[in-house]
């Protein structure tokens, strides 16, 4: 095992069409995009492509941000490309398992920005900030909101768990291992002192997120190392 002819290489690792549609996962972590129109990609997501396809960056904040906030967040995950024609592309996020979800009607969810690797254009989304996470993070935290009937593709370090959110069951979780939520759930924040060392990896206060109500949350077992408590 791992030991190939040239020939046997290629045909081991070669493309293969599975007849999945629009997103196709090529392995649980390159997604392949049959484009026949337009998609949304994150920025650097992209690691081939073939056929006749134009790709246009713009910033995620075109969305109605205002300068402080844009000021307030750095990084690749903070940008969005538009790709449109006719080809295959196809998708990586530093070796992250790729997750394509199906949602219908007036499904919504809360995705972290930095999680989202493509979704189609016929689902509505809007950019919101964490803003009392900002003040506390050197580098910002937003959410983008899905909503409709499309083709979603998430990225996560390793398999995600979701957690069920009910009135009676709410859920405290890491904010650097928190991936989604369900669109209709809005988290609190709080800190804790004595939780600081269960928590999080920076010093001083521990910050958590709180899901109260009636949905889910979606969680990975790794913590973001871009986002750092600024008392680091």
């Amino acid at each position: 095992m791992g030991r190939y002819t040239l020939t046997e290489f290629a045909s081991k690792t070669a493309q293969q069409d599975k007849g999945q549609g629009l997103y196709e996962l090529e392995t649980d972590r390159l997604l392949e995009v049959n484009l026949n129109g337009m998609t949304w990609i994150k920025t650097g997501a992209m690691v081939a492509y073939l056929g006749q396809i134009k790709f246009e960056r713009e910033g995620i904040f075109e969305q109605g941000l205002g300068n402080f906030f844009k000021k307030a967040v750095s990084g690749e995950g903070a940008k969005l490309t538009k790709a449109t024609g006719h080809g295959k592309m196809y998708l990586a996020d530093s070796g992250k398992k790729i997750t394509v979800l199906q949602l219908q009607g007036q499904d919504s969810i809360f995705v972290n920005g930095n999680d989202v690797l493509a979704f189609e254009p016929t689902l509505q989304f809007t950019i919101t900030m964490m803003r009392k996470m900002a003040a506390m993070l050197s580098g910002g935290l937003f959410n983008v909101r899905l909503q409709g009937a499309g083709l979603l593709a998430i990225t996560t370090h390793y398999d995600p768990l979701t957690l069920r959110v009910t009135p009676q069951q709410p859920i405290v979780t890491d904010p650097n291992a928190t991936i989604a939520w369900s669109g209709n759930l809005t988290p609190e924040f709080k800190t804790d002192i004595s939780l600081k060392t269960f928590f999080g990896r920076g010093s001083g206060e521990s910050m958590q997120m709180l899901f109260q109500g009636d949905g889910f949350v979606v969680v990975q077992p790794y913590e973001e190392v871009y986002m750092q408590h600024a008392t680091k």
